[in-house]
């Protein structure tokens, strides 16, 4: 099987970038959700933990019980929200907080212009009034930017949205109450040293998604990408390679097979319109289990950093590095 490598270095690099922007690493709640962005959900726990990290971000209640151990506070974005003196539960609707439990902690989501989850700017009072009722301890009110990475001046706009929630939220009595709404893109562009708290998810893997207009801080990634090689053969010219024969040789070649394919989650488009890293392009279809190249190395490189092929495929590194499979080996180097 293919298998991948975690650079340490490049990951507390990353961190320590954060860091130094927020002048706190203890305002940094690291995003681990989605196997961390494919990186390895314990893995990057006992990094993050490793580097001096206390709050976490998960997708739900299963991921945060396999990361438990390692922090102080996680945040849990899509569960019911439970008793847990160690968890928070974000509530983005009004049925959320009716199916809290009563006791639980809980942090309210604002739609602040996503239009994806929250609840609407006219329900916060009602919102906050039944987080009360229901007896619920209210750790948080958040949101989420929609184009802080891209050139336009919506985050600003929503900041200014989220800034009037906060005066609502302080105005109705509402005390020691966590703000937040900056991811990667927003801690990137802006300041954010008067932040309570940032949701550092694709930027402490090493990518930096701002156009580039902006005074870039550069990132280093931290998953790279190998595979194995299985078998070697000479093509002669016009002889074709794989499914369908969609490769034919345009001379005599060496061509070697590598174990990676799309059962270990390299996507079966990510065909031989691909350059994997030394501008070698991928000979055929991907298979289930392997890949065609003109190499003979007995370990390859697929790439260091996603974001060049991510470009070529007219998508976003996040999707390649998701699809990974949880059951290719990391190996923290």
């Amino acid at each position: 099987m293919a298998f991948i490598k975690i650079n340490r270095d490049n990951f507390f690099y990353n961190l320590n970038k954060f860091s130094e922007k927020l002048g706190s690493k203890d305002k940094i709640a690291i995003v681990l959700k989605d196997n961390a962005y494919g990186h390895g959900l314990e893995i990057m726990a006992e990094l993050s933990y490793n580097f001096g990290l206390t709050q976490a971000v998960v997708r739900d209640i299963n991921e945060a019980r396999i990361i438990d151990r390692y922090f102080k506070n996680i945040l849990i974005l899509g569960d019911r929200a439970v008793v847990n003196s160690k968890y928070s539960f974000a509530l983005n609707s009004l049925d959320d907080i009716r199916k809290a439990q009563r006791g639980s902690i809980v942090e309210l989501k604002v739609d602040t212009g996503m239009h994806r989850n929250g609840i609407s700017l006219d329900e916060l009072d009602i919102a906050l009034k039944l987080i009360e009722d229901r007896g619920l301890t209210l750790k948080g009110v958040m949101s989420h930017n929609r184009s802080a990475d891209e050139l336009s001046s919506e985050l600003f706009w929503q900041n200014k949205i989220f800034n009037q929630v906060k005066e609502r939220v302080k105005s109705l009595g509402f005390k020691n109450i966590r703000f937040h709404s900056y991811n990667s893109a927003s801690a990137l562009r802006l300041n954010c040293k008067n932040q309570d708290l940032i949701r550092l998810g694709i930027g402490a893997y090493g990518y930096n998604e701002l156009p580039e207009i902006y005074n870039k801080i550069e990132l280093k990634p931290v998953l790279s990408l190998w595979a194995n090689r299985v078998s070697t053969r000479r093509l002669k010219k016009a002889q074709r390679v794989g499914y369908g024969g969609e490769y034919t040789a345009p001379r005599d070649m060496v061509v070697s097979t590598y174990n990676l394919g799309y059962g270990d989650g390299w996507l079966r488009s990510n065909s031989f319109k691909v350059y994997i890293e030394k501008n070698l392009p991928i000979l055929g279809r991907v298979s289930m289990d392997y890949i065609s190249l003109e190499a003979t190395e007995d370990e390859i490189l697929i790439f260091n950093s996603v974001s060049r092929i991510a470009k070529e495929m007219n998508t976003i590194s996040y999707e390649i590095l998701t699809q990974l499979s949880s059951s290719i080996e990391r190996i923290v180097i």
